[in-house]
């Protein structure tokens, strides 16, 4: 083997490593993180959700993916520890697909239909169709199909180029030499266990085992330690995964270590024994690419048939491991922005919409609770803390999301995921807004409480209907939000319009009532700061909707929307407006 030898097989090693990250990142994708919200719902039973585990892995290429996933649903709560044993057993299973997909490479044959099923013969047309899809079209979905089958084509190369490389070393005596070492079974655990743990992939580790069989020098009891190996060596990603987080995260992540432990020195202990009595032939022979998978499948299937019915016992371990302490953890809505999803950003998508749902549910009941301080309701010194806690809260949750839509804004999101987190960072802002506007109402009634003041009665009656229009609009805000309804969001621009003109209508007829005596000016100062904030909340929640109408066309200037709707050009807009004049006439 020469230098240019060393450096075909260092390209195609460079090559497949990329071609897997590329395929994986390109299936997960495609999947929108639909795969993760079925595993985060369907995983009660425990046989569901290692098959679920295991389709999961298949699909995005990578079990210390799946896994390290699996670790964020347990720190954020979504999943119980239970829950996520039959979880990390699926994932294992299904990691073992890549190494069967690899194994194409090793087709011989003379028949042209067998030919026609080795990668060589048909990665050229899977490259020319994805890269079409990838410069020729917009359509995420299949700009993402197309960016699985270019990172399927470089894998493939990769691995073709790998085994070229090798197969000189066939006549390296000295390599030979140090593959007969690996017959140790703790050498060559250790040596899959190394590799595995450098590049964090078990798929990729047993893809350069495969590629170094073509010399024919690696033979079966070679290859089997190594496979363990690279079992053990795959928990590291999740291990290093579930530093910082909770007790039940880390306890996720070294579930995976046990169970991959427990099953390799259980394999190991009995094949051994039964080898020394009596010996396997097939030890001695050279290894091909096909054996490799049946044996990397066979020891995962194997493990999770022995050790699933102790799924209990092995939760059991991990909380002796890592013990409770006197301070209960708490799970609350920021641990749903967990960074290791990141990785996988249609889900985070998911997990800030949800969020930021929960963000715009506790601004509607901050604003509801201070209108009603107002509006009839009696005014309590609990009722003023649960509004400024909210306002607190709500502040909190612009934060967090905020900061983590900001990373995950880096990450390739597809089209519609782009106009979501787009969506999502120009509402959360508003509903902040909204709340801020809950506890200058919140002060107006303290105000009134304490200096034990109150309205006419025809000021209240006014102030009834005006109220009644603000809260009409916040929940129109609110649920089009929450739904993703565009038509409900038409709604409320209407609505906004109605407010403005009852917010002119009461600041005028106040005027008439202070000229007259009827009011003072202390109360007039009150209903000014209050009808003032009333009508900033309908901008806001105008805001919200426009973003909902506007953001899935890129589009962006809410002054040109209004402007049109303002020109005439939507007959709809009129009838919607003449229809809120009627609900919320003021009283005569």
């Amino acid at each position: 083997m020469d230098l240019f030898d060393l450096l075909d097989m260092v390209c195609g090693l460079a090559l497949f490593l990329y071609g897997m990250h590329v395929m994986g990142e390109g299936l997960s994708r495609a999947s929108g993180g639909k795969l993760e919200n079925i595993l985060e719902q369907l995983t009660n039973s425990r046989i569901r959700a290692v098959l679920l585990g295991a389709a999961v892995t298949a699909v995005i290429q990578s079990s210390s993916a799946t896994t390290v996933m699996v670790v964020g649903f347990v720190n954020s709560g979504i999943m119980k520890l239970s829950q996520a044993v039959g979880v990390i057993m699926g994932a294992n299973i299904g990691t073992t697909i890549t190494s069967w997909i690899l194994s194409l490479t090793g087709i011989q044959s003379g028949n042209l239909l067998v030919q026609l099923c080795k990668p060589s013969s048909f990665t050229p047309v899977l490259a020319i169709v994805g890269v079409s899809f990838i410069l020729f079209t917009r359509n995420d979905k299949k700009h993402n199909i197309g960016t699985v089958l270019v990172g399927f084509t470089v894998l493939m190369t990769g691995m073709e180029m790998m085994s070229a490389a090798v197969k000189p070393l066939a006549d390296v005596p000295e390599f030979t030499n140090i593959l007969l070492m690996f017959r140790s079974p703790v050498l060559g655990m250790l040596a899959g266990l190394v590799l595995t743990a450098v590049i964090q992939s078990s798929s990729a580790s047993v893809g350069i085992l495969q590629a170094l069989c073509v010399t024919g020098a690696v033979s079966y009891g070679a290859a089997l330690p190594i496979i363990m190996g690279q079992n053990i060596g795959t928990c590291v990603t999740a291990m290093l995964s579930s530093v910082g987080a909770s007790k039940n995260a880390k306890r996720a992540a070294i579930i995976h270590l046990y169970f991959n432990l427990i099953g390799t020195v259980l394999f190991m202990v009995v094949f051994y024994a039964i080898n020394a009595v009596h010996p396997f032939a097939f030890l001695d022979l050279p290894a091909n690419a096909a054996g490799i998978a049946v044996i990397h499948s066979a020891f995962n299937i194997a493990a999770t048939c022995v050790l699933l019915p102790f799924g209990n016992a092995l939760v059991k371990l991990a909380t002796l491991t890592i013990r409770d302490d006197a301070q209960v953890e708490r799970i609350d809505d920021f641990q749903l922005l967990d960074e290791r999803f990141l990785s996988q950003p249609a889900f985070a998508v998911e997990q800030c919409r949800t969020v930021a749902a929960r963000m715009a549910e506790l601004t509607r009941e901050a604003i509801f609770s201070a209108i009603d301080l107002l509006d009839g309701g009696e005014y309590t010194d609990e009722k003023a803390e649960r509004i400024e806690a909210l306002e607190t809260k709500i502040d909190h949750y612009e934060d967090n999301l905020g900061t983590y839509m900001v990373k995950l804004s880096r990450a390739k999101l597809s089209r519609e995921d782009g106009h979501t987190v787009s969506l999502l960072l120009h509402s959360i802002s508003d509903f902040e807004r909204i709340s801020d506007h809950a506890v200058n109402l919140l002060d107006s009634a303290r105000e009134m409480h304490e200096k034990q003041l109150s309205f006419s009665p025809m000021a209240a009656a006014e102030l009834h209907v005006f109220a009644d229009a603000v809260r009409d609009i916040v929940t129109r805000a609110v649920q089009s939000f929450l739904e993703g309804s565009t038509a409900l969001a038409k709604t409320v621009e209407p609505l906004e319009e109605c407010i403005d003109a009852i917010n002119v209508s009461v600041k005028s007829r106040h005027i008439e009532r202070l000229t007259s005596g009827q009011c003072t000016i202390e109360l007039g100062f009150i209903l000014s700061d209050i009808s003032t904030n009333f009508e900033r909340v309908a901008d806001h929640c105008s805001n919200i909707a426009i973003y909902q109408i506007q953001v899935r066309n890129d589009e962006y200037d809410a002054h040109e929307y209004l402007l049109s709707m303002k020109r005439g050009e939507h007959d709809e807009f009129d009838r919607e407006e003449h229809k809120f004049e009627r609900i919320y006439r003021l009283p005569d």
